[in-house]
C-alpha cells in the first residue's frame, strides 16, 4: 500500500460517521440558540416593546446618562492600567527567570478564583469607615468606598488578569531568540522591547484589551459592594439596570440592559476578527 493510501485510510478511520457529526453540530447550535441567541433576542424585544420613543427616552434619562458616563470613566482608567501591568508581568514571566515567578502567576490568577463580591468586601475592610485605613481617610476627607475611586479599584482587581493571561502563553511560545539577537546586535532593553517584542504581541494585546474592557463595563458584584448605589453618582450601567428592574420599570431596565448586550455582541465580533488576524499572521 502506498503512503498516500495509508494516509487516506488513516483519515477515514478517524472520521466519525456523518450522522454523528450532524448530531453534535445540532446539539452545539441548539445550546447556543438557547443560552445566547434567545436571551439576546428577549432583551432587545423587551427593550423595544413600547417603541423607539420610550427606548430612547429611557436612555436619555439623567441617572442613566450618569451611569453610562461613570462606566466609561471606570473602563477608561482600569483598562490602560491593566494593559501596562499585563504587558510588564507577561514580559517578566515569559522572558526572564527569577525567584517568585510561580507566586506571581498565582497572584495574577487570584481574581479568577475569588468571588467578585468577596473582592469588594476586601476593599470595604481596607478603605471603609470602620476599616483599617478608614479613620485616616475620614480625617483627611478622602472618599474611596461609596465613591468613584472605590469603583475603579474594584474594577481593576477583577479585570487585571485578562491582558497578562493572553500575553503570557503567546510570549512563551515565541521564545527569546529574537530578543537575544537584538541584544547581541547592541540594542538596549527598551529598544528590544519596543522594536522586537511589542510588534510581535500587538494582536495579543488587542485581544486582551477587548476582553478586559468588556469585563470592566459589565462588572456587577465587586462594584455593587463598594458603590453604595447612589443614584446619579456611583451607579454603573449594570447597577442602573438592577435599580430600574427592582422599581418595576421594565422598559427602561431592558433598554439600558440592551447597551450591555450590544457591547457583548460587538466584543464577540471584534474578538473573532482579532482571532482571524492572529491565525493569518
Amino acid at each position: 500500500m502506498s503512503d498516500i493510501s495509508k494516509i487516506s485510510a488513516s483519515r477515514e478511520s478517524m472520521t466519525e460517521p456523518a450522522w454523528v457529526r450532524w448530531f453534535l453540530t445540532a446539539v452545539a447550535m441548539a445550546f447556543l440558540a438557547l443560552f445566547l441567541v434567545v436571551p439576546l433576542a428577549a432583551v432587545f424585544s423587551q427593550a423595544l416593546d413600547k417603541g423607539f420613543a420610550v427606548y430612547f427616552a429611557a436612555l436619555r434619562e439623567t441617572d442613566t446618562l450618569a451611569s453610562i458616563r461613570l462606566t466609561l470613566i471606570t473602563a477608561a482608567v482600569a483598562v490602560p492600567l491593566n494593559l501596562v501591568f499585563g504587558v510588564v508581568a507577561a514580559w517578566a514571566i515569559a522572558k526572564f527567570s527569577f525567584s517568585g515567578k510561580s507566586f506571581l502567576i498565582t497572584l495574577i490568577d487570584l481574581p479568577f478564583s475569588v468571588s467578585p463580591v468577596v473582592s469588594g468586601l476586601i476593599y470595604v475592610l481596607i478603605f471603609g469607615l470602620q476599616g483599617w485605613l478608614g479613620p485616616w481617610l475620614s480625617n483627611h476627607d478622602i472618599k474611596i468606598i461609596f465613591a468613584v475611586p472605590g469603583i475603579i479599584l474594584a474594577t481593576i482587581f477583577v479585570t487585571f488578569p485578562f491582558v497578562a493571561r493572553e500575553l503570557i502563553p503567546l510570549m512563551e511560545a515565541q521564545g527569546k531568540d529574537e530578543e537575544e539577537a537584538a541584544l547581541v546586535l547592541g540594542a538596549s532593553g527598551l529598544q528590544t522591547f519596543f522594536r522586537v517584542t511589542l510588534p510581535n504581541i500587538r494582536w495579543g494585546i488587542l485581544y486582551g484589551v477587548i476582553l478586559c474592557n468588556a469585563r470592566a463595563m459589565g462588572e456587577f458584584g465587586a462594584v455593587s459592594v463598594v458603590s453604595g448605589h447612589i443614584r446619579g453618582s456611583t451607579n454603573t450601567i449594570p447597577l442602573q439596570v438592577e435599580i430600574l428592574y427592582n422599581e418595576y420599570n421594565y422598559a427602561a431596565a431592558f433598554a439600558v440592559a440592551s447597551l450591555l448586550a450590544l457591547l457583548a455582541v460587538v466584543t464577540l465580533i471584534v474578538k473573532n476578527a482579532v482571532e482571524w488576524k492572529l491565525r493569518e499572521t
